[in-house]
C-alpha cells in the first residue's frame, strides 16, 4: 500500500497572526517535506531564503481554505503538480478512455 505523503509548507516571507499569534506563510509558497533540505521542486531552503512552516499544511495555503492562505501571493507551480492542488481550477487527473487490447 502506498504511504500518503503529508507536505508542510516553505514560504519566501512570514507574518504573524494577531488573534493566534502563530507565524504564517506570505508571499511565494512552496511545498517541503519535513527532513528535507530543499522543496519538492528542488529549490534549496537555504540559498533561496525560504522559512519553513512545519506547522502549516500544504492544503491550507490554497485560497479556497481560507486558514493560512490570507497573504500566500502565489502557489510554485511545480510543487502543486506534485503535492497536489484540488481546486476549482485543477485539471482533472489523466485517465484512459479507451486501452488498447
Amino acid at each position: 500500500m502506498a504511504r500518503v505523503k503529508r507536505y508542510a509548507v516553505a514560504a519566501s516571507g512570514q507574518w504573524t497572526d494577531e488573534e493566534e499569534g502563530r507565524r504564517l506563510p506570505s508571499g511565494e509558497v512552496h511545498a517541503w517535506e519535513p527532513g528535507h533540505n530543499e522543496t519538492v521542486c528542488g529549490l534549496s531552503l537555504s540559498r533561496s531564503r525560504l522559512v519553513r512552516f512545519p506547522h502549516v499544511g500544504w492544503p491550507d495555503t490554497f485560497p479556497e481554505s481560507g486558514g493560512a492562505a490570507d497573504r500566500v501571493r502565489r502557489l510554485c507551480p511545480r510543487c502543486a503538480s506534485v503535492a497536489g492542488r484540488r481546486g476549482p481550477d485543477a485539471r482533472p487527473r489523466w485517465h484512459r478512455t479507451n486501452p488498447r487490447p
